[in-house]
């Protein structure tokens, strides 16, 4: 058979369901492949917009997303998906097309060296030369981007070889067990945990996963230990649990710092340092036991005593059938600054101003979506706000991204989300400036027949900048512009615009817009006045409560 049918059945034998992209000239071989395929070619109008669906495929399956670009320009457009794929830990297959090896005519034209490119910011990069190979270079690609951390993975076909012959062999998809943790480690762990008098746990985004959530809930039901989380790691464990503390939405000075800096150990679940950090690490300070699948990358703000490598589920329970709770423990002081942090976060959250703040905005989506809902956001300021004030209830019933934090994939993640759920109620909350980056993809969501909520939190101006340049005492400038007319924009398109003119009618808005087919766009002005004076000079004059 063709190397492009055997590329394809390979991927069929990887259980790929959807490929995500925009094709070339140097990707006919593969298209034409693909035709008889059960795997669904899923057109999008960027190549951002692809990639970003494949991650948040990975991230939501834990199976790699596949997406598809050409040459030169479609491959460049490859890199930010790449990226936030590698950095959130999202498997990822990128496929793109590349002029012929053996004999073009064409010179230079469009000619990147992509593989090289993609080096720095993938787990595996390779150009196929041979048609032969290719089978065993898609079994090696999955299992990278699959293999702990998981990312992003690159295979080059060149149009010459995707029309060659090739021997028809397939490879067994094995599953890996990941190992345990030592027994020292455990053990270490234990008497840590007994020795201490306020022991908190922290759980970050490579807890994320289902396993880890149900060993996590049984860690804290048994032992009584206080928890927060990082912003990717919001919905591992119900927020609603009595013995959640709140998230880290900010990397320090937030009030529910006041508890972290009482904590004299931290078992810190499923972080790592490309995560922007919950807290920051001190010589004398918290000790710090690192539950994850690797060791701990060590950092000038996090240095742990302790790594517990292996299987984090299997590590929790157990430390779980280990530990019982200690007569020396005391959490009265975390659970004062829990009350404090709600007396703080529920400030505002139903205010009726309008524009609306974002505290408003946040508490009316959560009343709104119901408990197995998912949310996605794009970046900006708002996303401090949801961190800090949206309660979680499941795990990833909140996409966001606090690792390469890029604008644009707001709307992309939230259609992926709908596209794999479609039972499940799905809103994708955007600013202004990162829906404007990848809105192309309405058409997409339109052509698709997604059921699905988008709201833009319109501030006309590049907002988390601004809040920036205002802490940082310097001048409003460059950072404001202009905007089309979002309702108008999203009818053309062939969705539903809405633009309410009142707290009360967003809130009638965005009930309907939940119950009724079709794609809705609510553009929302939003007000962020505030954000300087709660975030900059608030946090600078809190006081930890006694």
């Amino acid at each position: 058979m063709k190397t492009s049918d055997l590329f394809v059945k390979a991927l069929e034998n990887e259980g790929v369901e959807y490929i995500f992209g925009i094709p070339g000239e140097e990707n006919l071989d593969f298209l034409d492949s693909l035709k008889d395929s059960p795997i669904k070619l899923i057109l999008t109008r960027h190549e951002q917009g692809a990639g970003f669906m494949a991650a948040t495929y990975g991230r939501l399956t834990g199976k790699p997303g596949v997406c598809l670009a050409t040459l030169g320009p479609g491959a460049t457009n490859f890199v930010t998906p790449a990226a936030y794929a590698q950095l959130g830990g999202m498997p990822m297959l990128m496929i793109t097309g590349q002029k012929p090896l053996k004999s073009s005519k064409q010179g230079q034209f469009q000619i990147v060296d992509v593989v090289n490119m993609m080096r720095p910011i993938t787990k595996y990069t390779k150009q196929v030369v041979h048609g032969s190979s290719i089978a065993a270079t898609v079994r090696e690609a999955f299992r990278l981007a699959t293999e702990e951390r998981p990312g992003a993975v690159h295979i080059e076909l060149p149009e010459d070889i995707a029309a060659e012959d090739a021997d028809d062999r397939m490879y067994q998809v094995a599953t890996t067990r990941r190992p345990d943790a030592d027994n020292t480690a455990i053990k270490t762990a234990i008497k840590m945990l007994k020795n201490a008098k306020m022991p908190l746990l922290l759980v970050g985004a490579g807890a994320n996963r289902k396993r880890a959530s149900v060993a996590l809930t049984a860690f804290i039901e048994k032992t009584g230990i206080p928890f927060f989380n990082t912003q990717m790691g919001k919905g591992v464990i119900d927020e609603r649990h009595s013995a959640y503390l709140g998230t880290a939405a900010l990397s320090d000075n937030d009030f529910l710092h006041c508890a972290i800096s009482r904590a004299d150990l931290i078992i810190n679940v499923g972080h790592d340092v490309i995560e922007k950090p919950p807290f920051f690490m001190e010589e004398g300070g918290a000790k710090v036991i690192h539950v994850n699948f690797q060791p701990a990358q060590i950092d000038p703000v996090y240095f742990p005593q302790l790594d517990v490598v292996g299987d984090i589920a299997t590590s929790i329970n157990r430390l779980t059938t280990l530990l019982e709770p200690q007569q020396g423990w005391d959490f009265s002081y975390f659970y004062r600054v829990k009350e404090e942090v709600q007396k703080r976060l529920s400030r505002y959250s139903e205010d009726t101003r309008f524009p609306m703040l974002p505290q408003s905005a946040v508490h009316t989506i959560r009343e709104q979506l119901d408990e197995d809902g998912i949310l996605t956001l794009d970046n900006g300021v708002y996303k401090v706000w949801f961190a800090r004030n949206y309660l979680c209830y499941q795990n990833n019933s909140l996409l966001l991204d606090n690792a390469l934090a890029t604008m644009g994939a707001g709307l992309p993640s939230g259609m992926l989300a709908k596209l794999i759920n479609p039972e499940r109620k799905v809103v994708s909350v955007c600013g202004d400036g990162g829906f404007m980056m990848n809105s192309q993809e309405m058409e997409t969501a339109v052509r698709l027949k997604l059921d699905l909520v988008v709201i833009i939190l319109n501030d006309n101006a590049y907002g988390m900048i601004k809040w920036k340049q205002e802490g940082m005492g310097f001048d409003n400038f460059g950072l404001d512009y202009n905007n089309p007319d979002f309702v108008k924009y999203a009818e053309s398109y062939g969705a539903h615009g809405h633009r309410p003119a009142s707290h009360a009618e967003f809130t009638e808005t965005l009930a309907m817009a939940l119950e009724t087919k079709g794609v809705h766009l609510i553009e929302l002005a939003v007000d962020y006045s505030l954000n300087h004076a709660i975030l900059n000079e608030g946090l600078k004059e809190k006081i930890c409560i006694l």
